[in-house]
């Protein structure tokens, strides 16, 4: 007995396998982003107990030690801005900040790195209904998700130690916090795409950024307390920036909205212009 022929009128034609294409593929490209941050979180599994340590032990050993420690040693408040302080009450929204740009550090890094040259799976996602920028958002939100952790743990503590006075406003923070992490992190990420090997320039990102940045960006006293060779450091990094808004947030540090604007518009400009880079060179790189 003979196979009957296959009826034509119940093969799809080219333009309904097309459309077919189309509509599988609309569902990634509405959601590419999110599905890369997942991926991204999902990863972090690997070194998940230096997350969890890195946001309980960390921010428990840095106030014990002001605290109970360095502050005990001082025998009048600080004085910052015309106005006393006392000493944990002042660092603390300073360390709030580091601990989200020390996350970044970590995140727009060698993870970016590894998505390009060691595992590619940045390639794979690109050869998917996935776009360019989509795999940037896609890091940019997993990044900011291990931030959000970490500022949110930090906040909490700093609470329990009494070095939130204002809490009805001190929140905000949390926000700053993540900004923080972003605006050094995000033109972070656009030089780590832009490495195609490993030569120990994180390393030196390290040591010639991210350390001066936390000596001398008013964390540890008041940034009007360094001689005006150094300030320079100060006005230029994210950490200061954040740092002041922190505080204006945590205990009422003064400075007006004028100020204030300027220093988030300052975070808002650097997380702007490293994402238009970081865009970019991914768009470039992924296109080889």
């Amino acid at each position: 007995m003979s196979t009957p022929l296959p009826d034509a009128r119940t093969q799809p034609t080219l333009d309904e396998l097309r459309a077919e294409a189309l509509a599988w593929g609309r569902k990634p490209r509405r959601w590419g982003s999110w599905y890369v941050a997942e991926h991204m979180v999902r990863a972090m599994r690997a070194y998940g107990w230096t997350i969890v340590v890195g946001a309980l032990g960390q921010p428990i050993l840095y106030l014990l030690g002001l605290g109970l420690g360095l502050a005990a040693l001082l025998d009048a408040p600080i004085e910052a801005h015309g106005e006393q302080v006392d000493y944990l009450v002042f660092v603390a929204p300073a360390l709030l900040m580091t601990a989200a740009i020390g996350v970044a550090t970590e995140e727009f890094t060698y993870p970016v790195m590894s998505g390009f040259k060691w595992r590619r799976y940045f390639y794979g996602f690109n050869a998917s209904a996935l776009s360019s920028p989509q795999i940037a958002n896609g890091v940019i939100l997993g990044a900011s998700a291990r931030m959000l952790v970490a500022v949110v743990a930090y906040y909490v503590f700093i609470v329990l130690f009494g070095a939130v006075p204002d809490p009805a406003t001190g929140w905000v923070s949390v926000f700053v916090g993540l900004l923080a992490g972003l605006s050094f992190g995000v033109p972070l990420m656009a030089y780590a795409a832009s490495i195609e090997d490993d030569k120990g320039q994180f390393a030196l990102v390290q040591r010639f950024l991210f350390v001066p940045m936390f000596l001398f960006s008013g964390t540890f006293y008041p940034l009007e307390n360094l001689p005006i060779w150094l300030q320079w450091i100060g006005w230029i990094s994210p950490l200061w920036h954040a740092s002041e808004l922190g505080r204006m947030a945590t205990y009422g540090s003064p400075g007006g909205p004028g100020l204030a604007a300027i220093h988030l518009a300052y975070l808002v400009i650097l997380t702007v212009v490293g994402y238009a880079f970081a865009r970019r060179t991914f768009t470039r790189r992924l296109a080889k």
